[in-house]
């Protein structure tokens, strides 16, 4: 049986597509990690661990035998309840072209940021420790002077460049520091987003749970997202008046360069 149990909600197959297309639509904006790092994955609820490649020498119980205990990293579990009513689910299937999923939205907005705060900044429970955690590079700091990101962002790329990691580069920062980019114009009359691209040779991306900013190598190999189950929405219970269901996924997170990422650190922190 699939333990999402979706077949024993009262869901059409045309309410399913509606909920799982917006979940989908919704994700793609949120998942700011999935856009700058390796993806692993998915291989299924099943997947409890990867390989780190180390193991651990024994004592053997034998005498003449060498053992030796591989090293696993453990996947962490994230879900999120939320609700749809029921009344909502009739509208979709007259044809409802708007339906109201707000609490979707909300649970869409709370396990992305779960995962990127993972990737970012770690998450000690479940044995993940983050790209700012392990970055070897003195932190950089930055202001709210917009104007001097050019030359921040320089900085960062060339302590990179300096021990060997190309790039391109990538930019990942928090909703407040990506809207000031998006609302600064240099002298020039250049935007300062497009002078930031051209200086990484990547993406500027929005990132709901960084603080500050992180600059890091897209060359591949340094950063891996490892994923058992994608997110995916199961069902937990319903009464006359609404469905609870969930947003689920299995993953956990490894540095494999720690001299791939700087981190930007606000001054104000």
């Amino acid at each position: 049986m699939d333990h999402l149990l979706r077949t024993h909600a009262p869901l059409s197959s045309a309410a399913w597509e509606v909920v799982d297309g917006e979940a989908k639509t919704r994700l793609t904006t949120q998942l700011a990690a999935r856009k700058l790092v390796d993806f692993d994955g998915p291989e299924g609820w099943d997947r409890a661990a990867v390989s780190t490649g180390r193991v651990t020498h024994l004592e053997s119980a034998v005498d003449g035998v060498q053992a030796g205990l591989r090293s696993v990293q453990a996947l962490t579990e994230l879900r999120v309840e939320f609700s749809v009513s029921r009344s909502e689910l009739d509208d979709i299937d007259r044809g409802a072209a708007d339906p109201e999923l707000d609490d979707l939205d909300r649970a869409v907005r709370q396990i992305a940021l779960a995962e990127n705060v993972a990737v970012f900044h770690g998450f000690a429970a479940g044995g993940i420790q983050g790209i700012t955690e392990r970055s070897t590079h003195d932190a950089i700091s930055i202001d709210v002077d917009f104007e001097r990101y050019p030359n921040v962002v320089a900085h960062a790329v060339e302590a990179m460049r300096r021990v060997g990691i190309d790039g391109p580069y990538g930019l990942a920062i928090g909703p407040a520091g990506y809207n000031g980019i998006i609302e600064t114009t240099e002298h020039g009359g250049y935007l300062l987003l497009d002078h930031l691209r051209r200086i990484l040779g990547g993406a500027v991306v929005w990132a709901p749970g960084v603080e500050g900013a992180v600059v890091l190598s897209l060359r591949g190999g340094d950063f891996v997202l490892s994923c058992g189950q994608d997110l995916s929405i199961g069902y937990l219970s319903h009464d006359a008046s609404e469905v609870r269901l969930y947003l689920e996924e299995s993953l956990t997170f490894r540095v494999l360069e720690t001299d791939a990422a700087v981190v930007l650190r606000s001054s104000r922190a």
